[in-house]
């Protein structure tokens, strides 16, 4: 019965220290997007984004998130550095709102119980909802108009550094691209084509958006127990 006992102990304490703790907190940044329509550089911030991210950390080493992030992307050819597209001169704005779950997985030991600094890299994938507004050129200017909302997935691959800064505090530095399933975020290919509606640019390729930010985390939840060790 006695070895019984510890060895249903030991179990569950194992169980406790993968389980108990959790990070809720906010991600304030800024975006950008690459595809048919203005500048081609990857990481280029150009617009505000902000959001909210929830964590369960399951070990040391790997959390579940989820998080919620909006902004609204926005390109220009003037911007780019290919003369073709500074020529043709079109722009577009476009209200982007995510929905994203995955796994956070940490490169080294992030325990924040032992009361030490610590700091890892990490890297995040999963999948993400995304709603938007479809878009389109109306040949009357070169601005691209709203054709109604429009919802997609897309595949978020993040990379970041984060510390502890404080007791229940946790701060992460983080750039994340999104490679969509559509390419009508810039209005290169309209839903509704016409003869004075058309498509344009590379219809192999999908777009892409990036956040690049600051995450701030207050975590929670009760202690591991160590009564295993």
């Amino acid at each position: 019965m006695t070895k019984r006992f510890f060895l249903l102990l030991s179990l569950f304490c194992l169980n406790a220290v993968s389980a108990q703790i959790y990070e809720i907190g906010i991600f304030a940044g800024a975006s950008n997007y690459i595809g048919d329509v203005g500048a081609t550089t990857y990481i280029r911030p150009n617009e505000p984004a902000f959001g909210a991210l929830f964590k369960w950390n399951r070990s040391p080493r790997h959390s579940w998130r989820i998080s919620y992030t909006q902004t609204t992307l926005s390109a220009d050819d003037r911007d780019s550095d290919t003369q073709a597209r500074q020529q043709r001169g079109l722009k577009f704005k476009n209200d982007m709102k995510e929905l994203s779950l995955g796994l956070e997985f940490d490169f080294f030991d992030f325990n924040l119980h032992d009361g030490k600094k610590k700091l890892t890299p990490y890297v995040y994938s999963g999948l993400s909802a995304m709603m938007y507004n479809e878009m389109y050129y109306d040949g009357i200017d070169n601005n691209a108009k709203s054709d109604g909302n429009g919802f997609s997935m897309a595949i978020p691959m993040i990379v970041g550094i984060k510390t502890n800064v404080a007791d229940h505090f946790v701060i992460g530095l983080e750039a994340g691209a999104r490679w969509t399933f559509t390419d009508n975020i810039d209005g290169s290919a309209p839903k509704n084509e016409t003869a004075s509606v058309q498509k344009f640019g590379n219809i192999n390729n999908k777009d892409w958006y990036m956040f690049t930010g600051l995450t701030l985390t207050y975590t929670f939840g009760n202690k591991p127990c160590y009564c295993a060790q």
